[in-house]
This record gives C-alpha cells, sequence and structure tokens, in this order.
C-alpha cells in the first residue's frame, strides 16, 4: 500500500464545508490504496472549482480548457499506457461544455477514470443552473427556476454501456474511496459521478439532503445485470443509490485496436537515425 503523505498537503481555495474537500481525500485514500506512486499518475481537467482539485495534489497534472478534460486525458493515455490517467472536472464542465467529450469516450472505452464532481450547480461563477440542476430550482441567474430537465449522467453512460459506472457522495469518504480505486482498476472508461454540497450557491442540495437519501446499494445488486442497472440509474428522489452501478469488461478498450501500444510508451522505441533518415527521405 503506498502513502497518502507522498501526494502532499495543499492550501485550497475552496469554501470550508465544500465536498470537494472529501473528495480530495478520497482520491488520495484510492491511490494509496492502489500503491500508484505519483509520478504514475497524471491528472487533466478543464475549468471550475472542481477542476482545481488537481491542483492541490503532489502529481502530474494537465489543466486545459473549459470542458476538455477527456480529450487531453484520451491523448496522455495513448501516448503512454503506463500511466494511470483520471479526468477530473464538475457536472459543468463534463456534461455541459464536454457534453459531447463524455459520449466519445464512453463509445471508444479508452482506459481513464472520469471523476465528475456534481453539485448541481455552477460554483465557479457563483451559481447558475448546471446541466445537472433539477427542473425549478431557482438561482440569481434563473430567477424564475431552471426550464430545462436534468441531465442523468448513470442512465446515459449505462445506455452505452460503459463498463464501469458508479455514483459516490462526498459524506460517505471511505466508500467513495472504495469506488474510485475500483475505478482506476477497470480495464477501459470508468465513470464515478460523486454528489457533493455547494455550500456556497446551491441552498437547495445541501449536505442534510443528500444525507438523508444517499443509500448504499446492498448485494441484492448485480452490476452486470444491464438491465437492473437501468433502473438503478434513473432512481433520483426521496431514495438515490450510491454504488456501483453496471460493471462489465467484456467490451475492449480503444488501445487494444492499435497492438503497437502493447509494445510501452510510443516514446520508448529507439529506431535509430539511419531508419530515421530513410524515413524522412521518402518525404523529400
Amino acid at each position: 500500500m503506498g502513502s497518502i503523505e507522498a501526494y502532499g498537503e495543499f492550501d485550497t481555495a475552496w469554501c470550508p464545508g465544500c465536498g470537494n474537500h472529501s473528495i480530495l481525500q478520497a482520491v488520495k485514500m484510492a491511490l494509496a490504496q492502489s500503491d500508484i506512486a505519483p509520478h504514475e499518475v497524471v491528472f487533466a481537467s478543464g475549468i471550475g472549482q472542481a477542476a482545481k482539485a488537481p491542483h492541490y495534489l503532489r502529481a502530474n497534472v494537465f489543466n486545459g480548457l473549459h470542458g476538455r478534460a477527456l480529450p487531453a486525458a484520451t491523448g496522455i493515455k495513448l501516448a503512454n499506457p503506463e500511466l494511470t490517467v483520471i479526468a477530473e472536472s464538475g457536472d459543468g464542465c463534463n456534461y455541459g461544455e464536454g457534453g459531447n467529450h463524455f459520449l466519445a469516450a464512453i463509445r471508444r472505452n479508452v482506459n481513464i477514470t472520469l471523476l465528475a464532481h456534481d453539485n448541481q450547480i455552477y460554483g465557479l461563477t457563483k451559481g447558475q443552473a448546471s446541466p445537472t440542476t433539477e427542473t425549478g430550482h431557482t438561482t440569481k441567474a434563473q430567477p424564475g427556476g431552471a426550464p430545462s430537465a436534468p441531465f442523468n449522467p448513470l442512465a446515459v453512460a449505462v445506455s452505452m454501456e460503459a463498463g464501469f459506472v458508479a455514483r459516490g457522495f462526498s459524506g460517505e469518504q471511505e466508500h467513495l474511496a472504495d469506488l474510485i480505486q475500483q475505478a482506476i482498476a477497470h480495464p477501459g472508461f470508468a465513470l464515478v459521478d460523486i454528489l457533493q454540497p455547494c455550500v456556497s450557491f446551491n441552498t437547495a442540495n445541501t449536505y442534510g439532503w443528500y444525507k438523508k437519501r444517499c443509500t448504499k446499494l446492498t448485494a441484492d445488486h448485480d452490476p452486470t445485470d444491464w438491465a437492473q442497472a437501468m433502473q438503478i440509474a434513473r432512481q433520483w428522489g426521496e431514495t438515490i443509490p450510491i454504488g456501483l452501478v453496471y460493471h462489465a469488461t467484456d467490451r475492449p478498450t480503444f488501445e487494444d485496436h492499435f497492438p503497437v501500444l502493447s509494445k510501452g510508451p510510443l516514446s520508448h522505441p529507439n529506431p535509430g537515425q539511419t531508419t530515421v533518415r530513410d524515413l524522412l527521405a521518402t518525404f523529400a
């Protein structure tokens, strides 16, 4: 088992009570329990309070454009398959600006993990409705209530038969760490949608609101049963299931289609100067 301390301790810009604090600790726990050293992992993130999470880890980080964490994570994984690659941003970044990339990542099945901090609001920009905000939720930008239906990332992921689909809650830190550890170990695209409170800009979905509703899935749930997983993914209201919703390992990964990647990072082969010179000559 690795060391949590190896990932460092940093001051954050998050509000006291923000769910991001607990998620950050759960990520450290999962990496340590997976015995992954800081130099063996790369985080890719976009824009937002959640996207700052990798800033507070002693690890490799690529922080890019809003909604573009998954394309960067895909490129990193294909360039160096030996790395553990994690994309980490919020519900707005992943399901709004990055919505198409979310669908493409599921379709391709690249061996990366997506941690989506889901607080049902845009926190960095002071509380506009996000893709997962419930219909009728009032904000400063939507005083008459959000008019659109909320996006259900779990139902979409299960419907597309993503290999690993899970939901965690920042108020259940050890349970969340275990889900993240399982997601990292999954050979293919893995989604962990993480419910969390935004204590400054979401006064409806508070810590107490989630605590009252989030219920761990029991052994009665078979995550390999697609139809049962779809039913679980659609549950939302007085009871919100958390845990591993769907799990299948029979899909080939995107990397499996490129045998050259089985030989390791693209930077490792050394063809020699003669080969390179001959190759360049073909373009003359």
